[in-house]
């Protein structure tokens, strides 16, 4: 009698567990998240478009960021060439600081100097600690006026884990970013589509002609041999491990990957890969508007030109899933009043992407141009030309 009750309450027990395993929601890998990166410390993979993220591992954990660093330094002295601050063929002068980097260098002596072109060759492909310090002096003055630069600049974009103690990413104390950060800064280089002409480049010369040639071999490998990638940034120190900021292009669709401290350069370059080819298996990225293209005529108040053009400076895109249909969204112009003077670039109002009535996206609209204020010999003659026209 008591076998059968014990074989009774077993019986109900072994019920109840089948019954809550049948029960239980199940799960699936697609709910889940692509498992990417299983090496790296922390990762990132974004559409460089939208910003949207697609994948991420650890992303804002603060790391030693290594020669990634230099994402950063190229992107001030981008805006530098962009603003007129410098030229490609601006000489820099190298200091006894800069010749002394250690690490990854192109050997440059003190007093020796190099255009701001053959420079950007030597960080972009070569990685050198040397150049970017000549690079961060020439810039700022001094290397520590071109940290406070990083740091400001990092500030404005809104990364939240960073700090620079050097231009380089050389070992030292609280100097240190994130994958997430990292992401952002490269989104941000990228406006400047010149820097692709450096960080594509496999292999190259410095000092041609001269009697120390050097032969500049790009320390991303990826570069040559994954389709559509031309550029951004390896990073290593014993500290860091492997590093890469990475970014890829095909059929007009961008993509940004970040893998901190890899264990190896071979497992960085297949995990950055492996990224980049789930996200091109599984999405495309349809563009609305061009960088810097034209949206619509405003109409300007007590200006010398009646109108001005509205323009968007990013490309403007979404992200959709491969086979989903990018119909159904509404563009909407959300203009402010137009009074002059206006400034080029000034912000005159919004793109609103809507889908479902619900906002999805928000775009800023800028001046293509400036408008004076018209001056009443403007407005008079405006005023004798409408009479003159109403009398014909």
């Amino acid at each position: 009698m008591v076998r059968l009750r014990r074989f009774a309450v077993l019986a109900v027990a072994v019920c109840m567990f089948v019954q809550t395993a049948l029960c239980a929601p199940a799960t699936h890998a697609a709910e889940a998240g692509p498992i990417l990166a299983n090496n790296a410390v922390s990762a990132i993979l974004m559409d460089a478009t939208t910003g949207t993220v697609l994948f991420s591992k650890n992303a804002d954990k603060k790391l030693p960021p290594a020669s990634i660093t230099k994402v950063m330094t190229l992107l001030i002295a981008m805006e530098a060439l962009d603003s007129g601050k410098i030229k490609l063929t601006d000489k820099v002068r190298t200091s006894e600081h800069a010749a002394s980097m250690g690490g990854s260098q192109i050997f440059l002596e003190p007093g020796e100097e190099m255009t701001v072109e053959d420079i950007l060759k030597g960080i972009s492909m070569a990685s050198a600690n040397d150049a970017s310090v000549a690079l961060a002096e020439f810039i700022g003055g001094s290397e520590e006026t071109f940290v406070q630069m990083m740091n400001r600049r990092a500030e404005q974009l809104g990364c939240k884990n960073t700090q620079f103690r050097n231009p380089n990413g050389l070992p030292v104390e609280e100097h240190y970013s994130s994958a997430s950060d990292i992401a952002i800064i490269c989104r941000e280089l990228l406006k400047h589509e010149r820097i692709t002409n450096f960080t594509s480049i496999y292999q190259d010369h410095l000092r041609k002609g001269s009697e120390k040639p050097f032969w500049l071999v790009n320390t991303n490998k990826l570069v040559r041999f994954y389709e559509g990638m031309d550029g951004l940034k390896t990073g290593y120190t014993s500290e860091a491990k492997y590093c890469l900021a990475a970014t890829a292009k095909r059929n007009g669709f961008r993509l940004i990957a970040v893998a901190l401290g890899e264990p190896t350069s071979k497992v960085r370059n297949a995990e950055i890969s492996q990224m980049m080819d789930y996200a091109f298996a599984n999405y495309e990225s349809k563009v609305l508007y061009r960088s810097g293209q034209f949206v619509q005529a405003i109409n300007v108040g007590h200006g010398k030109q009646r109108t001005v053009g509205a323009i968007v400076r990013e490309p403007v895109g979404l992200l959709v899933k491969k086979g989903e249909s990018a119909t159904g969204y509404e563009k909407k112009i959300l203009l402010s009043t137009a009074e002059a003077p206006i400034s080029k670039g000034q912000r005159l109002g919004y793109v609103s992407i809507v889908k479902g009535g619900a906002e999805i996206l928000r775009v800023p609209l800028h001046a293509q141009q400036a408008v004076e204020r018209a001056g009443w010999m403007d407005l008079l003659g405006r005023t004798f030309k409408s009479w003159v026209s109403f009398g014909h």
